[in-house]
């Protein structure tokens, strides 16, 4: 089956932010944070993901994938018409529904959306550890053309 695609609604994001969450604990960075240094300012990954849930929910477009009904994938960005390059900040699919190309649909949906606002470039992060999302973006044509260290230290 294919997936359905609209613009998330408030009443989705409960659900978005737990899908997004759920997604993404295999890979953050934030649980190795927390297991050096315990959790920051009191709040643990996962409080610390809900709050950058809340940022996004605030500042960015959302798309969900749905499957007879249901919210099985997400994908959220924002498109800058002045440089006419939009941003794929996060994609997600539900662990239910990996490994069906769900992934790549949503990507290719949210390229679209802003292809529709004017978008004539787009761009993402992934993380160096993240085999899946990587095998994803070189096989979509996209060219690594940077490569970041988040570097961390606790201020004495």
């Amino acid at each position: 089956m294919e997936l359905q695609f609209r613009l998330g609604q408030p009443c989705d994001f409960p659900r978005l932010e737990n899908l997004v969450i759920d997604a993404f604990e295999p890979i953050t960075y934030f649980k190795r944070l927390d297991e050096k240094y315990g959790p920051l300012g009191g709040k643990d990954w996962r409080q610390r993901w809900q709050l950058r849930m809340q940022k996004v929910f605030e500042t960015q477009q959302i798309l969900v994938g749905e499957l007879e009904g249901e919210i099985v994938a997400y994908g959220s960005g924002t498109y800058d018409p002045d440089t006419r390059q939009c941003l794929v900040d996060l994609l997600a699919v539900d662990g239910r529904y990996q490994g069906r190309g769900f992934g790549r649909a949503m990507l290719h949906a949210m390229i679209r959306h802003f292809q529709r606002q004017g978008a004539e470039f787009v761009y993402l992060e992934c993380l160096t550890t993240n085999d899946v999302g990587n095998s994803l973006y070189r096989a979509e044509g996209f060219e690594d053309v940077a490569c970041l260290i988040r570097w961390f230290k606790k201020i004495e």
